[in-house]
């Protein structure tokens, strides 16, 4: 067993529930920072709970609630882990269950690890380079990860309606998503187009849910690596629109360009 894909496992189901127990009161104690995204006391537990596990790796941690880490300090890092403690805050403050837990392990700019916890859903994804992709439901009361492990369901899974399927952004929907959109039209014919948010655009590409996501508006390293890491060790790709690669990690500048997501 991945020793370090067991660790990152645990962490995301244990902020899951440290996620949950405030999601279930009327106090989420929502500020806003200063690039004007909202935090939530959600958000800082759940980043506490995580570093209780991760700093045991003595893996580095990039974390979107974590102090803010220079490049002259991170850009010798061969390996680090990347967290968004809740991905789709704003879905977390609507309550419609839309948001995730995001840990990736990156190697020399590489997702070699992904786990995404979906706390509503009950829902977990995992993955590593070597073994694949794989989701499965969580008993948050009751669970071992050996299990969850053994239980996995392999990513991607046949579906049988094989309407091309775009699925896109809930809260960032930009013009030139719009544009992408018309053009599958006009390749597929009928376009489903399903809105997601937080990182489950990723996970349903990944699933084979959808066929693929256009992100053509902004998001960060935190928002994605875990995303990718599972849909890249489903056999699918992430494209850096700039650079027409994939998408690599730990850069100078932790704004992503734009992406897509898709068969390869």
């Amino acid at each position: 067993m991945n020793k370090n894909l067991k660790i990152a496992i645990e962490a995301a189901l244990e902020a899951g529930k440290a996620i949950l127990n405030i999601y279930n009161t009327d106090d989420f104690g929502v500020e806003i920072k200063g690039d004007n995204s909202p935090l939530t006391k959600a958000d800082i537990a759940s980043h506490n709970v995580i570093m209780s596990f991760l700093e045991n790796t003595s893996i580095p941690v990039l974390s979107e609630e974590g102090k803010a880490l220079p490049y002259s300090e991170r850009q010798d890092w061969d390996q680090l882990w990347i967290v968004d403690p809740i991905d789709g805050t704003k879905e977390f403050i609507k309550r419609n269950g839309e948001f995730t837990v995001n840990i990736a392990l990156v190697e020399n700019q590489k997702t070699t690890i992904g786990v995404i916890y979906v706390p509503v859903l009950k829902e977990l994804y995992f993955s590593t380079n070597a073994d694949g992709a794989y989701k499965v439901t969580v008993d948050l009361e009751n669970y071992k990860v050996e299990s969850l492990l053994e239980e996995g369901v392999q990513l991607p899974i046949t579906r049988e309606d094989k309407t091309f399927t775009v699925v896109a952004s809930r809260s960032h929907r930009s013009p030139e998503t719009e544009d992408y959109i018309n053009e599958m039209r006009q390749k597929h014919g009928e376009v489903n187009l399903i809105s997601k948010g937080s990182s489950l655009k990723l996970c349903m590409v990944a699933e084979g849910t959808a066929d693929c996501y256009p992100r053509f508006a902004p998001t960060m390293e935190w928002d994605t690596a875990a995303g990718q890491a599972i849909c890249e060790h489903a056999g699918f790709e992430v494209i850096d629109w700039e650079t027409k690669q994939p998408m690599l990690y730990n850069r100078e500048e932790l704004l992503n360009h734009w992406f897509l997501v898709q068969a390869k």
